[in-house]
């Protein structure tokens, strides 16, 4: 009896749900990837968890600060290039309502859903909570850095409540990264209490000459995350990811199962890398052969707003997804050595919410490493609600100009100040655009015409 009443209030809940997601895409108000969710589970609290146990081959959950929604859409094209049928919250809707909306989406008006895989982006903070309804056939965790510290706290608060979610899974794969101490200790540890190495796997970097020269000041994770000493590092690709050990305790980064060098690189810049190797990693324990996983990688085009580019008024447009400190950092990197041998300093448009996606917090900007930008003599147009933030940053990175870098110009009107970059763009240049998440989408939506959400 409770099982018919639960498939009742399903099927209510798919009807209620397809009827607000017609009427806000009719509306133009988005593309109806949360709010369904949210109708859905006030009808039927057990949506996600009724939803996510039909997926025959099980469900695949990409968490982690930075890097889920281009490695869950890699994963996507893996899959359906093997033929899979494939349920993905493609848009990064990635808490409760925006899961249990994109699974819905995919559902007869039964609530009958008939698909291979699921592959959901989910929220750092919110795994916890989403584990026991979605019991994952691949935890995939990407990496652990400071992000929304007014919502998540340190790195280490959220680690310990990742270990309390997870240690539970009986038959869950947990695919790690090796070169973040607080994923790699975690992946040991599981080892110890699963009894099974094949259940955990790790993916890194294996090119050291792509080491930084030195540990950068945005860093979260330096200590034994066993012993609490210093770690010894051979080199750092990005913030604390790389090869390190503990002299104090023997805790030693654990072997990454594909060696990257024999990989492709995915995109713009050694974060992309990661994002292969994760994608690449995940897939071959799923039993996807090499071959077709690079011809994916080689063949991948960005996911919006990450590394994606656009053509504006006649001229290149690159938008990179900016919103905490590792991120920035790896973005601003990256700026800087694509345009390191061109004829002009780059133009670039930085623009910084404090919207509740992005963090109301924005001191993370005093821990971005904008010299190296600065140093280049970039164009730089400055917008979004934190405008005057982000220009004094930026002021204060230039110490040859109290005043601040000569070419920059701050706009408060988002239109206005990507008119204002497009003009200043040299013919044949690419205007790089470094946006925290709530200003991505509009960004994307003045360029493209259409939102995302």
């Amino acid at each position: 009896m409770a099982g018919a009443i639960d498939n009742l209030r399903l099927a209510a809940a798919v009807m209620a749900a397809r009827a607000i997601a017609l009427a806000v895409r009719l509306l133009r108000r988005g593309a109806g990837s949360v709010l369904p969710g949210s109708i859905a589970r006030k009808i039927q609290p057990n949506a996600l968890a009724l939803l996510a146990a039909q997926v025959k081959q099980g469900a695949i959950l990409v968490a982690g600060t930075n890097g889920k929604t281009t490695t869950a859409l890699l994963l996507r094209s893996i899959l359906e290039n093997q033929g899979y049928r494939v349920t993905h919250n493609a848009t990064g809707a990635n808490l409760e309502n925006g899961l249990t909306a994109a699974l819905l989406a995919d559902a007869n008006w039964l609530g009958r859903l008939d698909r291979d895989f699921a592959i959901l982006e989910v929220d750092e903070n919110v795994l916890p909570k989403v584990l026991p309804q979605i019991r994952p056939r691949i935890l995939l965790a990407m990496n652990l850095f400071r992000d929304q510290l007014d919502r998540y706290g340190e790195v280490d608060t959220i680690a310990r409540r990742w270990e309390r979610a997870i240690a539970p899974l009986s038959h869950t794969i947990a695919v790690l990264s090796a070169d973040d101490p607080t994923l790699c200790h975690f992946g040991q540890q599981l080892e110890a209490q699963w009894e099974d190495l094949a259940r955990v796997r790790y993916f890194g970097l294996s090119e050291p000459e792509r080491f930084l020269p030195e540990i950068p000041h945005a860093v979260d994770s330096i200590y034994c995350p066993n012993c609490g000493h210093s770690l010894t590092y051979e080199g750092v690709y990005l913030s604390h990811l790389g090869d390190y050990h503990c002299p104090s305790c023997g805790f030693a980064r654990s072997r990454p199962l594909l060696n990257s060098r024999d990989w492709p690189q995915l995109l713009v810049g050694i974060y992309n890398q990661y994002n292969a190797m994760a994608a690449a990693t995940t897939a071959q324990a799923l039993g996807i052969g090499e071959a077709p996983i690079q011809a994916a990688i080689r063949n991948f085009q960005a996911a919006f707003g990450r590394a994606e580019s656009l053509t504006v008024q006649g001229k290149s447009v690159q938008i990179l997804l900016s919103k905490n400190p590792v991120g920035t950092n790896e973005t601003l990197r990256t700026v800087v050595e694509l345009t390191r041998d061109r004829p002009f300093s780059p133009t670039v448009l930085l623009v910084l919410n404090d919207r509740t996606p992005d963090g109301t917090d924005v001191s993370w900007i005093w821990d971005a490493d904008t010299e190296g930008l600065v140093a280049t003599g970039a164009t730089l147009v400055v917008s979004g609600d934190r405008a005057y933030d982000m220009a004094l940053r930026l002021a204060y990175s230039d110490p040859d100009r109290p005043a601040g870098p000569a070419t920059l110009s701050v706009e408060t009107n988002l239109k206005a100040a990507i008119q204002n970059a497009l003009d200043r763009l040299p013919d044949g240049e690419t205007l790089y655009v470094l946006p925290t998440y709530s200003a991505m989408l509009e960004v994307r939506e003045i360029l493209t015409g259409r939102g995302i959400l």
